[in-house]
């Protein structure tokens, strides 16, 4: 993992983005094996074994059927490699590159009871990520005549957490936490605990700015964002004081937004206020232009339709 500090005030922390690097491809070789028995089980696909003769090879073309951001090339060429069937796939574009319908984005050449066998795997995982990307650059580009950067959350697929947030990366969108092992996310339910006890949620971010530097060594509690999710002004004005990294603003509306901005600005400028809570394409825009610095949202996962993406049988020669 990279730590990406980009337009960030350079004391600032923020959360770890999820590139393309080593780990990565540790957890698609660990998926693939996976994605290959779900659709196989233990034995093979019994309708190319019937049907095509194992020594006919081809070059096949996979195309975009549809506008969009491209997301999962990398990821492709982990599945061909794992499937060790002398199969080759080239990607003729990178990820995050946008596209238009009837693009080839890459071939897949080898033999046809290979490709036929490993279609459907590739095909998912490019339709997925692809459609995760394409709507981020939706919502990254509705925002951005303003300074706001837009962030994903933790509502992924369960398995695909890392690939759902590189898809994210891929379409110009930030990553949230990846999980709850990465940062401290102080929310409604930790409050309401520690309230029984009489401690506010000012208490809550000096306790957990303590455990960090008595837990971790310097340089990782040094990185450790420290948010704090609030639902009211006076919830923010009582939060302020104890300087967070982040505080998330939660279903604010937007004059409620606008009105935390001066809140912060008055109190503690070096705080980042992020908004979320319901937020999509339909409303980023006016979110955004509130003043706060970032906005998270669930919906490049949960709201994305997938690219639709195909493999051409037409047998081609690469360029």
């Amino acid at each position: 993992m990279v730590l990406d500090t980009v337009n960030l005030p350079p004391d600032a922390r923020d959360h770890v983005q999820v590139v393309w690097n080593e780990h990565l491809v540790a957890e698609v070789r660990h998926s693939t094996h996976i994605w290959f028995r779900e659709d196989c089980g233990l034995e093979v696909d019994w309708t190319s074994a019937a049907l095509v003769d194992k020594a006919i090879e081809r070059t096949l073309a996979v195309r975009a059927r549809t506008n969009g951001v491209i997301a999962g090339l990398r990821v492709v060429e982990v599945v061909v490699d794992e499937f060790q069937e002398n199969l080759v796939w080239s990607s003729v574009i990178d990820d995050g590159d946008c596209v238009e319908a009837g693009t080839v984005i890459g071939y897949l050449s080898g033999s046809v009871r290979s490709i036929l066998q490993t279609e459907r795997v590739i095909l998912n995982v490019l339709g997925r990520l692809s459609g995760v990307a394409t709507t981020t650059r939706h919502l990254v580009e509705a925002i951005q005549e303003t300074p706001c950067r837009m962030y994903d959350t933790r509502k992924t697929v369960p398995g695909w957490r890392l690939l759902d947030k590189y898809a994210v990366n891929c379409g110009g969108g930030f990553n949230h936490r990846i999980g709850l092992y990465d940062a401290i996310l102080i929310k409604d339910n930790h409050l309401a605990a520690l309230q029984e006890n009489g401690l506010s949620p000012a208490d809550a971010v000096h306790r957990s700015r303590e455990f960090i530097f008595k837990t971790f060594p310097t340089s990782r509690a040094n990185q450790m964002v420290v948010e704090i999710e609030v639902d009211s002004l006076n919830q923010l004005a009582d939060v302020l004081p104890s300087k967070p990294d982040i505080v998330l603003l939660d279903n604010m509306s937007v004059e409620e937004l606008r009105q935390a901005v001066a809140l912060r600005r008055s109190n503690a400028p070096d705080v980042i206020l992020e908004a979320s809570g319901g937020i999509m394409l339909e409303n980023i825009s006016e979110v955004a232009k509130s003043g706060v610095d970032r906005i998270s949202t669930g919906a490049p996962m949960h709201t994305s339709s997938w690219l639709d993406i195909g493999l051409d049988w037409n047998a081609v020669s690469i360029p």
